[in-house]
């Protein structure tokens, strides 16, 4: 059976710095159409910055959308035709003001497949060293540095609310469990 839709027309609703909103008309599998609103997003990376004793670093950040701060690990957003790996190490400097010296991708996930199109990059950063690099503009972050046992207790806290953080988190507890 063929679940997919296919798009009869589309309709750009916003064009902004950090995503876009498109209304597609479609047609369903069973030739009915109807319409479905689509945020587009260049995609993004998260990282596990790991240290040789188990402490991850994460930031605490206000988050507008949800007016709250949050404890999360690092991430950003991909620049136009940036590498994955690239943008990871990039904000991992940034945010965290680290480097490091492996890095391996643990897995490639959609955030809100239900109505984003937003794919993010995680990646275990390991053999870490301090290096800054200048951070936004308009971003204000706390570095917080937790022995990774106790970030995955924040989660079931409730401290840590952040999907890609809890997903991070609960991967690399299990990797190392492993």
């Amino acid at each position: 059976m063929d679940l997919t839709e296919k798009v009869v027309k589309t309709e750009r609703i916003y064009e902004g710095r950090i995503l876009s909103l498109r209304r597609d008309l479609v047609r369903l599998p069973d030739g009915k159409e109807t319409s479905r609103e689509v945020v587009e997003h260049p995609g993004a990376v998260a990282i596990i910055a790991l240290d040789k004793e188990k402490n991850v670093y994460l930031v605490r950040q206000y988050r507008y959308p949800v007016d709250r701060v949050t404890l999360e690990i690092p991430a950003g957003k991909l620049d136009a035709g940036e590498e994955p790996l690239s943008c990871a190490r990039r904000e991992l400097a940034e945010e965290v003001g680290l480097k490091a010296a492996a890095w391996q991708q643990l897995l490639t996930f959609y955030t809100t497949p239900g109505f984003c199109d937003e794919i993010m990059y995680l990646f275990l950063a390991t053999g870490l060293e301090c290096h800054r690099e200048e951070a936004d503009a308009d971003e204000f972050l706390e570095v917080v540095r937790l022995p990774l046992a106790t970030a995955v207790a924040e989660i079931f806290s409730g401290t840590i609310q952040d999907a890609k953080s809890i997903a991070g988190l609960l991967i690399a507890a299990h990797l190392l469990e492993a």
